[in-house]
């Protein structure tokens, strides 16, 4: 009887996993970075709108951008990674005993993140941007996030708590998946082969995946925190401000036209006292 032929996957393995690795280190990085530019909304609507300014100052390459140095490596690595956890590589090298709880939980947040990552694309920006289907995604829950009006749509996409308690979730998860990524990620490269340096490095993960978490909450509750309408007038005065001084191209597509819309425009009219009239002339003519 004839041997069946290994897999690709298996017999790629060593490539695979290091890519695997690379990657993991990548999208962790941007991780930390995205938490670092939503917990500046902890700064008021004008930090964290200077910040989402900043980003898509590339304009319409942007997109571009984002799936060459983004979205291709980060799905690499969460395909590679599911089919891990499901069982399509063999994963017993590191971890000889599944019993080891950072094993556990990894393949646990790993699971999590998968469908936590797709529904938050989902919610927030709604996959895909061609009109037809963002009008869909906005009738289902998606897209509810206006790059030209970030806080206040923030603010607006986290006020139900369920949804903050998944996004609070995803933050813990992704911390600890990242940080104790990094710890076998060392061992896997030979960084720190000796069980005392393991040690060491065990210890500077576990604070690492502390503070990031302490960024990533902190960042749902300042956004809770922010008024939509308040942040509204905001971010138009900020716009309008910065597309004159040619510092983000004028896109109106990036902008809310939501129902507190209105209200905040009128709420932005000058005002005039009870009383007061038009000057009256008093020459007799």
């Amino acid at each position: 009887m004839a041997a069946t032929e290994p897999s690709f996957l298996v017999r790629h393995e060593f490539l695979i996993r290091r890519l695997h690795s690379l990657t993991g280190i990548f999208f962790g990085g941007f991780v930390c970075f995205h938490l670092l530019v939503n917990a500046s909304v902890l700064g008021g609507p004008g930090a964290f709108q200077n910040m989402v300014h900043f980003i898509h100052m590339p304009g319409s390459i942007l997109p571009l951008v984002e799936w060459t140095l983004l979205f291709a490596p980060i799905l690499f690595h969460m395909i590679v990674g599911l089919g891990m956890t499901m069982g399509m590589l063999p994963n017993n090298k590191n971890y000889p005993y599944e019993a080891n709880w950072r094993y556990t939980v990894q393949r646990i947040t790993a699971l999590y993140l998968f469908f936590f990552i797709l529904y938050h694309v989902f919610h927030m920006h709604g996959w895909f941007h061609f009109d037809a289907w963002l009008h869909l995604a906005e009738r289902w829950g998606g897209h509810v996030f206006s790059p030209y009006n970030a806080s206040s749509t923030l603010s607006m996409a986290l006020s139900n708590t369920l949804i903050a308690l998944l996004y609070a979730l995803g933050v813990l998860s992704a911390a600890f998946h990242f940080f104790n990524g990094i710890w076998t990620a060392g061992i896997t490269w030979g960084i720190w082969t000796r069980p005392e340096a393991q040690a060491r490095a065990l210890k500077v993960c576990l604070g690492a995946f502390v503070v990031l978490s302490v960024v990533g909450l902190g960042a749902i509750w300042g956004a809770r925190q922010i008024d939509p309408v308040e942040a509204l007038q905001v971010e138009d005065r900020m716009y309008e401000a910065k597309v004159e001084d040619g510092l983000i191209p004028a896109n109106e597509h990036k902008r809310y036209e939501g129902e507190l819309r209105e209200e905040a425009e009128t709420l932005s009219l000058p005002s005039v006292e009870v009383g007061e009239s038009e000057p009256t002339s008093t020459s007799g003519e």
